[in-house]
Formats: C-alpha cells, structure tokens, sequence
C-alpha cells in the first residue's frame, strides 16, 4: 500500500490524504520532477493538478489532490509526499 499525504515543509509533519495505487504513483513520478534522486515529495498547486488531469490522471488521484489543495488558498499549493507500507 502507498499512502499519499500533505507535508509541510518547515516542520515535515504530515496529514494523510489517501492510498494510492502502484500505477498512479508511477504517474506522479513521470509527470512532476524531484529535486533529488530519493525524494519522496513534490510540490503540487492548482496549475500542476489542472496539468496532471490534462496529462491523463485518474479522477482518484485528481481527486486526493484537490483535497488536498482545499486547505490553501488559490494562489498556493502544498507539499505532497508518498510512503510505501
């Protein structure tokens, strides 16, 4: 199971959005780009959401990130990061 949460970047605690499938993580990691070579977190706002469902997400994963993007305004986004358990 990979588990999908919103990660502030000052403090690293995290708020849990939702599973996500192995296909759908694979989606992630080929549409958004890491900083570095083991990074498990991205930076997502409405723009990227809006690119990702224009790139073929599923609603699923659209969905657990507009979740997630409800919590800031319209000209914010969050930090997304996945844990595999």
């Amino acid at each position: 199971m990979i588990q999908l949460f919103t990660q502030d970047p000052e403090t690293r605690e995290r708020e849990l959005l939702g599973a996500i499938t192995e296909e759908q993580l694979q989606f992630l990691v080929d549409h958004l780009e890491e900083e570095f070579e083991e990074d498990k977190s991205y930076y997502i706002d409405h723009d990227t959401a809006d690119y990702l469902q224009e790139t073929g997400a599923d609603d699923e994963l659209i969905h657990l990130l507009e979740k997630g993007l409800l919590t800031v305004g319209d000209e914010e986004g969050i930090e997304i990061a996945y844990e595999r358990h």
